[in-house]
């Protein structure tokens, strides 16, 4: 027989699909690696799991212990199958910008959720990184998780997804564009791909709003560059750990409203229900088209599924109260 001895065990081996439609214009072969085949319906599974089993590893996470972290949903998800597997406690603490679907889904299987307002600096203590930090202080056996500086959220991507596109491109493929959030996926996807070959070009996908880009390009934290935004799961007012600039080629910039509107062309277009920075993601491409030639193999990563934002972005409703579509 056949089977998995759990649900952790299907983690990983998601799928590459060729666009066909809303690429037409680049000049290109182009992949899109649909990471909701993740039992959490998200790329964060991978990375989720690995900082618990190494958190296991080293005890800073032991029996009957309870897990924080701060999460815009999806490695929240994925906490919670290793929580539930392995019998362990979890606190989630997110922000108020992130969709109603999310939170619960994180009560249905089992996590408290904790919601944080956005609009604040990071070193604020009502915001949700300093509450979830305070959280983990103040409970007892508990491990606060930290994605966006624990490097086995790196690690998963160096030991899983890189691999496994370039095990499914045979090794031909010449781009990988990435939304960049904690930093994890494109920096280990990048580790990985440049050691096969330094000749392959790895572009981050930010949001105007986040920092990253002119980081990127100046060295220069500037808070000036910080300002709310609505795409969810990209860009970023800190500068996580787990982004290495140093193997990243470039970042691009997509608004709100292209990133919302590209996200339901993916569902007509490609029959991909995908998330919010899936949108993103493939605007963000598009822009990068000059950048591409007809013998290139680009693997675009679709991070999410669109079952996390049927209320925002799959609404007409929400979509013209934030001005993005019309009557």
């Amino acid at each position: 027989m056949e089977y998995s001895k759990n649900i952790l065990e299907t983690i990983g081996n998601t799928p590459l699909v060729k666009l066909n439609n809303i690429t037409k214009e680049i000049d290109a072969l182009v992949l899109a690696k649909v990471e909701y085949f993740n039992p959490g319906s998200s790329v964060k599974d991978r990375m989720a799991l690995k900082m618990v089993e190494e958190a296991e590893n080293d005890g800073r996470l032991v029996p009957g212990g309870t897990i924080v972290e701060g999460t815009s949903g999806n490695t929240g998800m994925g906490l919670a199958l290793a929580a539930i597997v392995k019998g362990y406690d979890l606190i989630c603490v997110s922000t108020d910008k992130q969709s109603k679907e999310k939170f619960d889904v994180l009560k249905a299987v089992g996590a408290k959720v904790v919601v944080c307002p956005t609009n604040v600096k990071p070193e604020d203590p009502r915001s949700y990184y300093s509450t979830s930090k305070r959280i983990a202080e103040e409970t007892p056996n508990s491990w606060y998780v930290n994605q966006y500086d624990n490097l086995s959220n790196t690690k998963a991507h160096y030991e899983s997804t890189g691999p496994e596109i370039w095990a499914q491109t045979n090794g031909k493929i010449t781009h990988f564009v990435v939304g960049v959030g904690t930093g994890g996926t494109i920096s280990g996807v990048s580790r990985f791909l440049k050691e096969k070959n330094q000749k392959i070009k790895v572009w981050g996908i930010d949001t105007y709003g986040s920092v990253f880009k002119k980081y990127h390009e100046t060295g220069v934290f500037d808070e000036k560059e910080i300002y709310p935004y609505v795409t969810e799961g990209i860009g970023e007012d800190i500068i996580p750990k787990n982004v290495d600039f140093s193997i990243i080629d470039g970042f691009e910039k997509v608004n709100d409203r292209d990133a919302a509107i590209y996200t339901r062309k993916l569902a007509k277009e490609e029959g991909i229900f995908a998330g919010n920075s899936c949108g993103a993601a493939i605007k963000g491409l598009i822009q990068l088209k000059k950048h591409f030639n007809k013998d290139d193999v680009i693997v675009v990563l679709l991070h999410d599924s669109g079952s996390r934002y049927i209320g925002k972005i799959y609404n007409d409703e929400w979509m013209k109260k934030q001005g993005f579509i019309i009557d």
